[in-house]
């Protein structure tokens, strides 16, 4: 299933699945009062279907195979928002080391253009700090926590922020916890997947330069208001076989910028659950992030987004997430 959050014209918002080539939605809620009468709480929201487990699951299916006509609406009538908004609890991991040597690299060329002989300032750079963070993020993965209160969907506007002359995208996936679970194997771990969405990690690139010195990691660079961008659906962990085989594309203004493919993860959700859960328990809900994929973002190629730039991030079998920026 695709399943959506979306708001209807008349401003209520509502559990929906994508159909018809997505381009159609089905009002869970609606197609249950027509076929079975009255109302449930496990399609009140995404979230509570993923709180219900394989009952809401299999619920949700048989809806959709029915659709009935009186509870499907055309897509362009309506806004997505974020599959969950805001989700429980947000975490983006580092899992693909050529993005993290591309931005090393990238972010050292653009200090040394700013110097008198930029090859020289280039070649005498101390690469130390740098090795350190390939060291651990090869010894265990590594991540932060995110503004889930920032999180909006591909319909959302988004709002630039003030602090910023530097702003960028990342092309990023995630995945959904939909069973609890806590000190989780990483031969488990699949079972405790809801499903999987698209994320744009949008990033102030000035000030995270500035921020990053001080050895906790991303801080005001990634919190302000709509910069976690994500959908634009949640694809069910069963329609996916192998979530480890799939292409991402992204394109500003139509121009592709860069593509990886989630083959290239060091570290794969199966890991970080593994990892994040050790005596912590996970909700349903809980987002974790991939980290942006090698060649997924503009820092690593020094380049920046422009007010009313649109950005698209393709991810093969999930779909396209759409942002006009400023």
């Amino acid at each position: 299933m695709r399943l959506v959050t979306f708001v209807k014209e008349n401003g209520e918002e509502r559990a929906g699945a994508l159909i018809d080539e997505d381009q159609a939605v089905l009002d869970l809620q609606h197609a249950y009062s027509l076929v079975k009468g009255g109302e449930t709480r496990v399609l009140s929201s995404v979230l509570a279907l993923a709180e219900a487990g394989k009952d809401g699951h299999g619920l949700a299916l048989e809806l959709v195979a029915k659709a009935p006509v009186e509870a499907v609406v055309k897509r362009s009538r309506v806004k997505l928002r974020a599959p969950i908004q805001p989700p429980p609890q947000m975490r983006d991991f580092s899992c693909f080391e050529l993005h993290l040597r591309q931005s090393f690299a990238a972010a050292r060329r653009a200090r040394a253009s700013r110097t008198p002989d930029p090859e020289a300032t280039l070649k005498a750079m101390n690469t130390r700090a740098d090795d350190r963070v390939i060291d651990t993020f090869n010894r265990q993965p590594i991540y932060y926590k995110c503004n889930r209160f920032a999180v909006v969907g591909m319909d959302d506007q988004f709002e630039w922020p003030a602090f910023s002359k530097a702003l960028d995208f990342e092309l990023e996936f995630g995945c959904y916890i939909g069973r609890p679970g806590k000190d989780i194997t990483r031969e488990a771990a699949r079972e405790h997947i809801f499903g999987y969405t698209i994320f744009n990690d949008i990033s102030a690139r000035d000030m995270q330069s500035k921020e990053m010195a001080g050895m906790l990691g991303p801080a005001k660079s990634k919190d302000f208001d709509t910069a976690n961008v994500m959908g634009p659906c949640l694809v069910t962990a069963d329609e996916l076989e192998d979530p480890y085989n799939l292409e991402m594309i992204a394109r500003v203004n139509g121009e592709e910028w860069g593509r990886g493919n989630t083959r290239d993860m060091r570290w794969k959700f199966e890991d970080v659950i593994a990892h994040v859960s050790q005596s912590e328990t996970l909700h349903s809900g809980e987002f974790l992030g991939s980290g942006t994929v090698g060649n997924g973002c503009g820092l690593e190629q020094l380049r920046y987004l422009q007010r009313g730039d649109v950005v698209e991030l393709e991810v093969e079998k999930l779909g396209t997430l759409r942002t006009k920026v400023g």
